[in-house]
């Protein structure tokens, strides 16, 4: 399931921005998950699937884009272990 935010800009405004080659939308859609991020309210996997962000790599390299520390504790590196031995299993 998915939801549609509506942003409205004041039409000064809007037309500076639609003068640009900026995607106002995934803009917008990454701001949000960068502020819900860095508060806490999302975690990395959910920033991830906000974003369309299939690796943690990506996920580190648009969070070092923009200056936030990527949250990787001990228990997700044990986890990421524990996945990796059971691929490497198969």
């Amino acid at each position: 399931m998915s939801v549609a935010i509506i942003v409205e800009l004041p039409e000064s405004v809007a037309e500076i921005l639609s003068n640009t080659k900026i995607d106002l939308s995934r803009t917008a859609l990454e701001v949000i998950a960068l502020e819900s991020y860095r508060s806490n309210r999302l975690t990395g996997f959910q920033v991830m699937e906000m974003l369309g962000l299939e690796t943690r790599l990506e996920l580190d390299t648009f969070l070092t884009a923009r200056r936030i520390d990527l949250e990787y504790s001990f228990e997700d590196l044990e986890r990421e272990h524990a996945d990796l031995d059971f691929l490497l299993k198969k």
